[in-house]
Parts: structure tokens; C-alpha cells; sequence
């Protein structure tokens, strides 16, 4: 698959079959990840991963909760409802969840690890498998005893957890808004 496709075709899968990924397709996928720019050369990530279905089952349960509990930034009305749903998995039942997190470099360490997650991304759309960014985690694994629990620096910044696996089902394509360009200066 050349990038061009890549870009165009790779969908958020939030439907996976239970078939787990080996380490070595994990490790290929991390390698990609580091791959990504990052300003002055800093490389501000760091990863943890998490494989198992029941694991991440457990986690959804009590990411869904810590959401549901969250006074700083309380959930719709709409978001509420799902996370009560006990049928619903926060991680689409993926059988790997992968936790970009930025090291304490410097202040741009948030988006370099994004650059990371979209190597990551792409390359496990090349390899045929599904992705999705679970951005209704990041505040969980935030918290201190789960950063403990998973052996995460006080001082590192869990911004971008992504589930991987075998897609059960993809996505079709959805259209895009035409690029809003403020300003094309010339000469």
C-alpha cells in the first residue's frame, strides 16, 4: 500500500476480531512510532502496551467510570448515556491498547507523540489491521495510581491511547470538508 492510499483509506475501526497481536507486529508498529518527527531531534515519547481482552475490558470499566465521575469536565448527556451502558467497550474490544506518552523534555512533547500515533496508525493500516484513538482514556491514565499501576513516570504525560487489532468490520470512507485556507501568500 503506497502512503497516498494509506492516508486516504486508513478509517477508526471500533469493531475487532479476538485475534491477539503478537509482539513482534507490536514492536514493528512502536518502530514506526519513532520513526516521527519531533522538534530538535527531542523524541518525547514513551510507550506503554497493553494486550488482553478481559485487561482491557476491566479498564474500560473503570475508565468509564472515572469519566463518568470527572467534575472538571462532565460528560454530555449523550456521553453519559454510553458510558452507563454496560455493553459498552471503551476500547471496542480490541485486543491492544497502546499509550503514547510524553516524556518531560519540553513543551512540545504532546505533539510530537501525535506524529508518533499517526506512524503508528498508518503503519498498522499497511499491515492490515484496525485503529482507533480512545481519547475518552487519556484523563484516566493521568491518574497517579494508574500511572503507578503501569509503571508510568509522575512526571510523563499519557496523551495518546490508540487501540490496535483485527478489524471484524472497517468503516467506510466519509467525505471531508474542503481545506479552510485563511491566508496564501505569495511573493
Amino acid at each position: 500500500m503506497d502512503l497516498n492510499e494509506a492516508i486516504h483509506s486508513r478509517r477508526s475501526v471500533r469493531a475487532y476480531k479476538d485475534e491477539p497481536l503478537t509482539r513482534e507486529t507490536v514492536d514493528k508498529l512502536i518502530r514506526a512510532a519513532v520513526q516521527a518527527p519531533s522538534a530538535s531531534n527531542r523524541q518525547p515519547w514513551a510507550f506503554v502496551v497493553i494486550q488482553g481482552n478481559e485487561r482491557l475490558q476491566g479498564l474500560s470499566e473503570r475508565a468509564k467510570q472515572h469519566r463518568l465521575t470527572d467534575t472538571q469536565d462532565p460528560p454530555s448527556d449523550s456521553l453519559r448515556a454510553r458510558l452507563m451502558d454496560s455493553g459498552y467497550n471503551l476500547f471496542h474490544g480490541a485486543g491492544t491498547l497502546i499509550v503514547i506518552c510524553a516524556t518531560p523534555v519540553y513543551r512540545y512533547a504532546a505533539e510530537d507523540c501525535s506524529l508518533a500515533a499517526q506512524n503508528l496508525m498508518l503503519t498498522a493500516h499497511a499491515l492490515g489491521l484496525g485503529t482507533c484513538a480512545i481519547g475518552l482514556s487519556r484523563s484516566f491514565f493521568n491518574h497517579a495510581d494508574v500511572k503507578a499501576e503501569f509503571n508510568i513516570p509522575a512526571e510523563y504525560t499519557p496523551v495518546f491511547p490508540v487501540v490496535v487489532g483485527h478489524p471484524a468490520t472497517v468503516p467506510a470512507p466519509t467525505s471531508r470538508n474542503e481545506p479552510e485556507i485563511l491566508a496564501w501568500v505569495e511573493g
